[in-house]
């Protein structure tokens, strides 16, 4: 995947674990293999945390916030590009055979 899709305010789907098709905004690049990610927590239930890339797959939508934004800036972000309902739709994802 391409580093520079990996910017503070992609909106990403989480493909893995227990936030699975839920959707979540980058807040800041923590490593090359890493990021820190926000639902935020209030909007859909994705608590801030560091996820790994390969764990998520980057939508087409952004939003923009500065790098290490807290969750708060990051909602008004959200409301202000209209993807409040968006952000809280379900992604799902279907099992290979």
């Amino acid at each position: 995947m391409p580093r520079e899709v990996l910017r503070p305010g992609r909106i990403c789907v989480i493909t893995r674990g227990r936030d699975k098709g839920k959707k979540c905004v980058i807040v800041r690049l923590v490593d090359d293999s890493n990021v820190l990610v926000t639902g935020p927590k209030e909007l859909n239930g994705v608590k801030r945390g560091k996820k790994n890339i390969l764990h998520l797959m980057p939508l087409k939508e952004t939003v923009r916030i500065r790098a290490n934004s807290r969750d708060e800036t990051v909602l008004a972000a959200i409301e202000k590009s209209g993807l409040k309902q968006f952000m809280t739709e379900l992604i799902r994802f279907e099992k290979s055979r």
